[in-house]
């Protein structure tokens, strides 16, 4: 009975310890802020505090002698601290890449059930009533400013390693087009011409895949192609080819048919205007949202695919780290007995031995996290990557390694560091005096 009581002791401390962390890694900063500022007037303003202060000068003036040990509780968590802020940083990258591209005063309009572009179809019949509707903007001739867009995806070699094929976007639109994405421009060369094989390559597109300089040809669906020009956007768009639209479907066979219809608004609130209008005609089934929100959602699955492996191999190499820093401090612990003892026989009380302890391990674990944060954003903070979008092409992005992760990084660090010291310390603290002073 007695070692089931045990059981449930020990499994209840276990539960209470993985919710207390669970609310340790969601701390915003101003209340961590809090906790430290707490921490630091209890250590000086008490005696007992006082006295844990005494005890952990002592124990960091020995880290010198311990540099070996202490190296493996640093490195441990610096290397946990690196993959987990990589990880995450990979994922604000990608979907900041896609959160970026589009706008409220901009809709796009698929066909009813369609995920993406990709398995969208649109006739010609379908088009013009989407271009019509109410709170589609004008140019000053009175055109709707819309674009029917195609999007195909064409096998191109890889810059990197020429052997190596992979799928990049091919976007056809009309002149429209650059009125609804003002922050596209020409970087180099100029736009294509209606009615002709030419292309103009966004500059992730032309970073990733070999071929694209401005002149050069490729061949796609079996016909030779001219890039005459390249653009930046600054989203996803970066990681497209353009080129006009009825020559792309006329090479892809896609008849007259498109697969999205991009409009300008007149003003972001015509948007439910806009929407309320297509959904209610019986001559069309079709979804629409904004270009922002439509772009959001694509990022919203590999985004939670990548944080999920990110935190699970985060917490695989946690776990190995904590161990480390738990043989680590068990030996810290051991080496410091007598040392120990003759405080508490002195009349030092188990509390400043029990924080001290943490104290020096979370100081090791935070010196971990800062130097795995630092690594990592100077690696790979703007690192420049590629992965299959919505649309199974290439989508180009960058790794954003923002002060939020690093925050989330330290965090981690300082939750290993305390588990690692909590047991070698509570050991510290119930360890009987007259044992300890007789310890080597």
């Amino acid at each position: 009975m007695k070692k089931f009581l045990g059981f449930l002791g020990n499994l209840g401390l276990l539960v209470l310890l993985a919710a207390a962390l669970v609310i340790w890694t969601r701390l915003p900063l101003a209340a961590v802020g809090g906790l430290a500022l707490l921490l630091v007037l209890w250590l000086v303003l008490f005696r007992r505090g006082r006295q844990t202060l005494s005890v952990t000068r002592v124990g960091i003036s020995t880290l010198g002698q311990r540099i070996g040990a202490s190296s493996v509780i640093v490195i441990g968590i610096a290397g946990v601290v690196g993959v987990l802020v990589a990880m995450l940083a990979m994922g604000d990258g990608f979907a900041a890449t896609l959160q970026q591209t589009g706008s409220d005063d901009t809709a796009i309009v698929l066909r009813g059930g369609s995920a993406a572009e990709l398995n969208s179809v649109l006739e010609r019949d379908s088009l013009n009533v989407i271009e019509q509707a109410p709170g589609v903007a004008r140019d000053a001739d009175g055109k709707p400013i819309a674009s029917a867009e195609i999007s195909v995806v064409a096998n191109l070699a890889k810059k990197n390693d020429p052997s190596v094929e992979a799928n990049v976007q091919i976007r056809g639109v009309s002149d429209a087009a650059w009125a609804l994405r003002p922050n596209v421009h020409i970087t180099e060369g100029r736009r294509f011409k209606p009615g002709l094989r030419e292309l103009v390559v966004g500059q992730g597109a032309q970073r990733q895949f070999a071929g694209l300089e401005v002149g050069r040809q490729i061949r796609l669906a079996g016909q030779p192609w001219t890039v005459v020009g390249a653009f930046a956007a600054n989203d996803s768009h970066d990681s497209e080819l353009w080129g006009d639209m009825q020559t792309v479907a006329s090479a892809y066979r896609r008849g007259s048919s498109a697969q999205s219809v991009t409009v300008r608004l007149t003003a972001p609130a015509a948007f439910a205007t806009f929407k309320a209008a297509l959904l209610s005609d019986p001559r069309i089934k079709v979804d629409v949202t904004t270009t922002r929100e439509y772009f959001a959602k694509q990022s919203e699955g590999l985004t939670k695919l990548i944080r999920i492996v990110g935190l699970t191999v985060g917490i695989i190499m946690a776990i190995g780290a904590v161990f480390g820093a738990l043989n680590t401090m068990f030996a810290a612990v051991a080496s410091r007995a007598r040392e120990i003892a003759t405080l508490r026989a002195i009349g030092f009380r188990g509390v400043p031995v029990v924080v001290s302890v943490l104290l020096e391990t979370m100081l090791l674990a935070l010196l971990g996290g800062l130097l795995g944060g630092f690594v990592t954003w100077l690696i790979f903070n703007g690192y420049t990557a590629s992965t299959l979008g919505s649309n199974f092409s290439q989508v180009v992005f960058q790794f954003k390694v923002s002060p939020q992760l690093l925050w989330t990084g330290i965090k981690w660090a300082m939750a290993i560091g305390f588990i690692g010291g909590l047991f070698p310390a509570v050991r510290a603290a119930r360890l009987p005096v007259t044992t300890a002073l007789r310890e080597l």
